[in-house]
């Protein structure tokens, strides 16, 4: 299943005393997103920057949010019904929040339980839901949106600058550990004072391409170089989804299938989907194991079939239908002897004699004709007929009813 990740541009806004850091273009119809199409969230099949109009399409689409865009505020989860959870987490946060409540948008982190701590990624609600309904208007809605750099466990730090001005003039740094996430320009002096306190941490750091030498330069030592597509299929690979609340995806059930689907295709799961294809693989070997054996037990009785009638028939050579050739041949056998046969009208008299009722008269109209044995039975109760029946369909013949007349003829399967 195909993903297209889309990368929002940062919105203007003051870092850490650095000079305002603009977008590279107003949203609209000129704006530009970077965006990489992947088929599996690890192999990048088509990257670049287009209009959201010339966006690739595919099977579903991420929004990632720059680290800017998002702030970070930890909280314990209050106890509280689906319902009313965002206003319960909003108050919550009333007194650490700059902005009113209502004018941001809340998610919580992904397997928050409430009763426990838990992080909160804060959004500008309306500029968040714009950019939601201009994709969706495009006909490329947005089943998932994600932060680029979130709180976690691993400290890391990543040089990055805006696109479209000079990057070593304005390189800024992204540092995210467990105590949240910070996003200054290396060029202030809080950047300068905390390195000592980040050199210290055994910190994994990352540069784009355009920055790798002047962060390398900035902070005295080797960094990996980490392009925004890659940085992006990272964000892709959490588990966070900051579409939540009122502004969840309407599709629910679309989203938790492609969710599943999307943690399957997942590198974690490989190991699960190499197990599924040697079990399918398994049952597919074990079916056709049976299919052949019950075939050579169907050749191996077609065989014995065909040896019995050359053995009891020799005079016939050619054997197409075993079954029914000895049948033919062992009525051949019985006529020539003068002894009749089940379908006879010898045995269609016998059995009838066995059951005919006390006190009728003797067979009327009597006819017998492509083995059935018809004759009157004007006036007789039902319930004789009903008897003759039940005794005869015990002895494999079947007696039917029809203006007066009964028809005796053997059972089907009989």
């Amino acid at each position: 299943m195909s993903t297209l990740v889309i990368q929002l541009p940062a919105r203007s806004r003051l870092q850490g005393g650095a000079e305002a850091v603009r977008a590279p273009a107003p949203y609209g119809d000129a704006a530009e997103f970077a965006f990489a199409l992947t088929p599996d969230g690890v192999a990048i099949t088509q990257q670049g920057r287009a209009p959201a109009r010339l966006l690739p399409r595919a099977d579903s689409a991420v929004l990632v949010l720059s680290d800017t865009d998002v702030s970070w505020h930890r909280i314990t989860v209050p106890k509280a019904p689906a319902a009313r959870l965002r206003a319960a987490v909003a108050g919550v946060l009333e007194e650490q929040l700059l902005e009113e409540p209502d004018t941001l948008h809340l998610a919580l982190a992904p397997g928050a339980v409430a009763g426990q701590s838990a992080w909160v990624a804060v959004v500008d609600k309306a500029w968040f839901a714009a950019q939601l309904r201009s994709f969706e208007k495009l006909g490329a809605p947005i089943d998932r949106a994600v932060p680029l750099s979130w709180p976690e466990d691993t400290p890391l730090g990543h040089f990055w600058a805006p696109f479209g001005v000079d990057a070593t003039a304005s390189m800024q740094l992204t540092w995210s550990d467990a105590s949240g996430v910070a996003a200054i320009g290396v060029q202030g002096a809080l950047a300068r004072q905390m390195l000592p306190i980040w050199s210290a941490q055994p910190a994994r750091w990352s540069a784009h391409p355009a920055v790798a030498a002047a962060a390398e330069r900035w902070l005295g030592t080797n960094v990996m170089v980490l392009p925004d597509e890659q940085r992006m299929l990272q964000a892709v690979r959490s588990l966070w989804n900051l579409r939540q609340f009122d502004l969840a995806a309407k599709h629910r059930g679309t989203l938790a299938v492609r969710g599943a689907w999307r943690k399957f295709r997942s590198p974690g799961w490989r190991p699960v989907r190499w197990g599924l294809v040697a079990l399918v693989a398994a049952q597919v070997l074990g079916l056709n194991l049976w299919a052949w054996h019950q075939q050579r037990g169907i050749d191996g009785r077609r065989l014995a079939m065909n040896e019995l009638l050359r053995t009891t028939h020799p005079q016939v050579r050619a054997i197409l239908d075993a079954p029914v050739q000895m049948q033919r041949e062992t009525d051949a056998l019985r006529s020539a002897a003068g002894r009749p046969g089940e379908a006879d009208l010898e045995a269609a008299l016998g059995a009838i004699a066995a059951v005919w009722p006390a006190g009728q008269p003797p067979l009327q109209n009597l006819r017998f004709e492509n083995s059935q044995l018809s004759f009157s039975a004007s006036g007789w109760a039902e319930t004789e007929v009903a008897a003759m029946r039940t005794q005869l369909a015990a002895s494999g013949w079947e007696l039917s009813s029809a203006n007066g007349v009964l028809s005796l003829a053997r059972a089907r399967g009989a």
